[in-house]
């Protein structure tokens, strides 16, 4: 029998009705992946020897011999310019800002072909340096009030080159969902006294129902409610408000937990189409005891119609317990994971230079 879940943290009901599927697997995509941004090795931007074809260099990491390992560029059609002021204006119902802000892209190694899951650790540990890096220096320009970082993963995802990259927008503004995230969380606190999204990953580690992979520092779960099959969050185990207190050491242990949380996705749905986004403190607030940041991945694996957009509300056709058992028992199989071999934190910045 179907039934209605709420995330307590978001507020968001979904519809679970998995009557109206089959097995998890079924979920697995099959068919040849036509829609895939296909372009060629010497067209593509994010090669090496076509940097003549991207913006300015925002950062990398570089090895002994001078050779960027992971590097983030302006991006060459910003959604938002990095020049000017910041320009509020208003006339009657018609409200605007200036279009200012960042929009920076984060390629993530020098294979066309190899996704986090295909990588070696070390080089997902720089990828993941290299975005805190960036994150941390957006979020000092006094005209940005929310940084995201995102990956999209495959033309359903929103991806338009196949060279593996991740994006980081700096918007001017906080957009009304993340406000909305933020109240609630307060609120919850204030009733409370603790955080909702400790409260949820205790929940989690507790039950163990809906966990996928959990490390020392990180557990990834299966939300309770969630709003589409094997949508997932990864948190960190210490609250903490910001992506930009990770820890160097949380950092090396993040690494493995997304790539093996990517890995069982690639593994075991057919390498589909995902985004994964890092929802973080917005403004230039200090640490707080509410807001907890966390990494949200979602395999697009099933379609939003009609009601979805009427109501708001989204059907799950999958029990969140099903989709979690699934995903814990998905093997990580050659060419995934060759080598699982990572030396301590920082191991990644051994032989390489930060720029």
């Amino acid at each position: 029998m179907s039934e209605l879940r709420q995330n307590i943290a978001t507020k968001e009901w979904v519809i679970i009705a998995p009557e109206r599927s089959n097995r998890p697997e079924d979920f697995a995509v099959r068919e040849e992946k036509t829609s895939r941004p296909t372009n060629d090795v010497a067209n593509c931007p994010f090669c090496p020897g076509n940097e003549h074809l991207t913006p300015a260099e925002r950062g990398a990491i570089y090895d002994a011999e001078g050779q960027w390992l992971v590097r983030a560029v302006a991006n060459k059609y910003p959604a938002l310019s990095p020049e000017g002021e910041l320009s509020y204006q208003e006339n009657g119902t018609r409200r605007w800002i200036s279009g200012v802000g960042v929009h920076d892209v984060i390629v993530e190694n020098r294979d066309h072909h190899a996704s986090i899951p295909r990588m070696e650790l070390p080089q997902v540990e720089r990828l993941l340096r290299l975005y805190r890096r960036c994150y941390n220096s957006v979020s000092q320009d006094s005209r940005v009030e929310l940084v995201t970082l995102f990956k999209n993963h495959g033309a359903a995802a929103g991806a338009s080159l196949a060279h593996p990259h991740s994006q980081l927008i700096g918007t001017p503004v906080v957009p009304a969902d993340i406000r909305q995230r933020t109240n609630l969380a307060l609120r919850y606190y204030d009733d409370h006294r603790t955080c909702v999204y400790c409260t949820m990953l205790a929940e989690e580690l507790r039950t163990r129902e809906r966990l996928v992979y959990e490390t020392e520092h990180f557990a990834c779960f299966v939300l309770y409610a969630a709003l589409s099959p094997f949508h997932l969050w990864l948190l960190p185990k210490r609250h903490a408000s910001a992506f930009s207190d990770v820890t160097d050491a949380e950092l090396c242990d993040l690494s493995k937990a997304l790539r093996v949380v990517l890995g069982k996705i690639d593994c075991g749905l057919g390498d589909p189409d995902y985004n994964f986004v890092v929802r973080s403190r917005p403004g230039h607030s200090f640490d707080s005891p509410y807001l907890h940041w966390y990494m949200s991945i979602v395999p697009r694996v099933s379609t939003s119609a009609g009601f979805e957009l009427g109501s708001g509300m989204f059907i799950n056709t999958l029990l969140p317990e099903r989709a979690a058992d699934f995903l814990r028992g998905v093997e990580l199989t050659p060419p995934l994971f060759a080598s699982e071999h990572l030396d301590e934190p920082g191991s990644a910045e051994q032989g390489a230079t930060l720029r």
